[in-house]
Parts: structure tokens; sequence; C-alpha cells
């Protein structure tokens, strides 16, 4: 839920008193080219996340350019940046934002670009807006813990919600039902083709048949312990923490059957003090070279389709889990952008709704 304008407001303040402390922004001109004197403050994470993207796109572009960054982070960034655009004090310029936000607020909260800068053919149909060009992709797994579940093994989605051939807790994510939805109408016989529109309530009745065996992880941590400790045998989330998780001594093995990816994009917020600079470092992340150094660091996939996957220096867990690399991977779709960028609320409200009911 977006937090109150009196908390939002108090927040921006205390944003705006560092900027200003660190010289962000100070003075800026917005239609400056990046130089030595440009100071360019970029929203994301936090934690190893902003240092993968410091040594696979920051330090790079310093080099490049001499234009040096100011790293923030933020749990509630798009309530801020509502009050930021609100109050004309904008103080970000850039943001590491997901797709359906990326396309829900496109040139309300986000600036638009000059999208010939960016590789908008080298990208899936549907994950450009005039505001961004996909960066990086993952996807919602199925996997289980293979030294459980021997002989007779999940093989299809369906099996998720087997629990007397397959019985053991699930762990989901609670804090989104996005890919988890899916998951749920596709085992419930809804072609992968014909998804969208989600039928949420049918999603939710097909989970309910496994609720009691269902725990809803407050956190992805949470989601990592209940499985290392086997207090769930089972779980559909991110690929990248699949990988995570496996290594964390859980014996993870995914099942290739129905498989849904989402992306990842950067944006400038509107009214960026530094908003030709952002532009500027936007395009150089999402050129091949800066998006493979990014991919070994983090586990993520560059969306592009000119990047050879093979070249990329995946771990050994990330390259199980990831369903973009040659192989047979089952049916994998995109996690439609528009649907969600129009739905979201309404569905994350009948998720949370559903848990506790």
């Amino acid at each position: 839920m977006r937090p109150t304008k009196l908390v939002s407001a108090a927040v921006v303040g205390v944003v705006l008193a560092t900027t200003a402390a660190c010289g962000s922004g100070s003075g800026a001109d917005p239609s400056a080219p990046a130089g030595p004197d440009t100071v360019i403050t970029w929203q994301t994470t936090g934690g190893e996340a902003t240092e993968n993207e410091k040594k696979a796109f920051q330090e790079p572009f310093t080099a490049k350019t001499g234009a040096t960054f100011d790293n923030v982070t933020s749990l509630n960034y798009i309530s801020q940046l509502h009050t930021m655009v609100e109050q004309g004090q904008t103080v970000w310029d850039v943001v590491h934002t997901g797709s359906y936000l990326a396309k829900q607020h496109c040139g309300t909260l986000f600036e638009t670009v000059d999208l010939s800068r960016f590789p908008v053919d080298k990208v899936p149909e549907g994950t450009v807006t005039d505001c961004s060009v996909p960066a990086t992709k993952y996807a919602t797994d199925f996997a289980y813990d293979a030294s459980v579940y021997t002989g007779d093994v999940p093989t299809s989605i369906k099996d998720f919600f087997d629990v007397a051939r397959f019985p053991g807790k699930r762990v989901v994510y609670g804090g989104s039902p996005k890919g988890i939805l899916e998951a749920a109408l596709v085992a419930d016989g809804v072609p992968p083709d014909q998804l969208y529109p989600l039928d949420v309530e049918r999603a939710l009745a097909k989970l309910g048949t496994i609720k009691s065996e269902i725990i809803f992880a407050p956190s992805f941590t949470a989601l990592q312990q209940n499985l290392v400790n086997k207090q769930a045998t089972m779980t559909l989330t991110l690929s990248g923490r699949l990988a995570i998780i496996r290594d964390s001594g859980a014996d993870l093995t995914p099942v290739w059957d129905f498989t849904s990816w989402d992306y990842d994009a950067f944006v400038v917020p509107k009214g960026a003090p530094n908003a030709a600079a952002a532009k500027e470092a936007i395009a150089f992340a999402l050129e091949p070279e800066q998006l493979r150094t990014f991919a070994e660091l983090s586990g993520l996939t560059p969306v592009r389709d000119d990047i050879d996957l093979s070249t990329v220096e995946f771990t050994e867990s990330g390259k199980l889990f990831n369903p973009f690399l040659e192989g047979d991977h089952g049916t994998v779709v995109l996690q439609d952008p528009d649907w969600w960028a129009k739905n979201q609320a309404a569905a994350a409200e009948k998720w949370t709704a559903w848990q506790v009911g």
C-alpha cells in the first residue's frame, strides 16, 4: 500500500537534504551531457545488486565520461517518486524498476526517451515503452528438493498441486502473485498462449486446493531458509533466487514444463536534474559488454537477443535454473507487462486478502 503523502514528503525531505549535502544535482543542467562535473543519482535495490551495477555499469561509464554516481536505495521508491514529481523536487536521475511499473508510469513519473539510441529491435515485442527498453530478464521456476523426491519425481506444473502423490509443504513469496497465478492457471488447464487476461479468481481457486500445504514467505530470505531447512520441499520462485538457495545447501532441481518470465528496466524520473546524462548512462548500460558483465555478476540474463548467452559465464547453479539457455525448457512465456500494468494493484489486493482469508 502506498504510504501517505505526509510520510513520503518527510522521506523526500531526508533524500533532498542528503543529496544536497553530497552535492548531487546542485545547480545541474538537465540538458548537459555527462562529464567530470556530473553526479548521477542512481536509485537501486541495494546490497549486492548495487555493487554489481557499480562494477558493470557505473565504473566503466565513469572511466568513459568522468561522470560519477551517488547510489540510493528505497523500498518505497514509487511513493517517494510520486511526491518528488508532484512537488517539482526530483533528486534522482536513474531508477531501476520492474516491467509493469515502467509501463504503468511512463510519461507521468518517467521521462520519455529517444528510442533511436536504444536497442529496440534487439528485444522481444511488447517489452518496449516510450520511456524504456528492458535490460535483464528472469523467470519464475518450479523446483523441488531432489533429496526428498526420488524415483517418482515431479515432471509437470500440475505436480506442484498434487499433494497426494508428492506430499510436503510448498513455499512461495507472499508479497507478490506474479508468476504464481500464471502457474496455477496452466496447472488448471489453461493453455499457456491463452493466459491473458488472467482469471485471478480461477487461479486462487486452484491454489486453494493446496492452501493448507503452502507456506507464504514474508521475504525471499525466509523462503530460502524454508527450503534449506527442509520446512518446504517445493517452490515457485525466481530463477536467480533458486541458484542462491542451491548454493546455500538445498538440493533443488528444476521442472521444465511451464515457466513464465519477467524483466526489469532503467528509467529517468520526471524532472531529473541530470536527465541527459542519465539517458547516456542508461544507453551505455544497455550495450552488450556491460550487460554481459552484469549477467555474470548477478545471474540475471540479458534481454538483448544479439548477446550469445553461451559467452556469458554463469555459475553452475545459475545455468541449472536458467530457462533462456539452449536446451529443452518446456513452455516459457512472458508475464504480460500490459496486463500487469493495468491490473497489478487489484491482483495484489485479491492475493493478500486470499492469503489471510
